[in-house]
């Protein structure tokens, strides 16, 4: 790949926030690997501590509902990646969003999915965004 078709597939740089990088590796492990991918449970207990469990079982949730909701493909990069995707940097905007900015994350969301109605799936972004800040850790974009 030629670095002008990495710009274009890839548009954006990582966050400079570092729970939103937890969020987006957790992310991209389960988007490639599933749900129960046993990398993404570790990052996440080693970014939460004892406290892992809810922010994990909720990315997990969300992912599922992302999955079910969605209207097509939602592309990911590889974890490695040192560039973010539109979808992915639109799902960080969400999460960043989504407590003190709902109707904005709710047309970010509509948008992402290809749907009209995306309440349920907004819900469960908003429990990760909770979880994340509840522990100390919130997300920033």
């Amino acid at each position: 790949m030629t670095s002008s078709s990495i710009v274009t597939a890839l548009p954006h740089a990582l966050p400079a926030c570092p729970n939103a990088r937890v969020a987006l590796f957790a992310v991209r492990r389960m988007g490639a690997h599933g749900l129960a991918d046993a990398r993404a449970a570790h990052a996440m207990f080693t970014s939460f501590g004892q406290q892992f469990r809810r922010p994990l079982t909720l990315t997990r949730a969300m992912m599922a509902d992302l999955a079910a909701g969605s209207a097509g493909p939602i592309q990911i990069a590889p974890c490695c990646c040192p560039r973010l995707t539109a979808a992915e940097r639109a799902l960080l905007s969400i999460l960043a969003r989504a407590e003190c900015e709902p109707e904005a994350a709710g047309l970010l969301m509509a948008d992402l999915l290809g749907q009209r109605r995306a309440d349920g799936v907004l819900a469960s972004a908003t429990a990760v965004a909770i979880a994340f800040a509840d522990a100390g850790r919130p997300i920033a974009g």
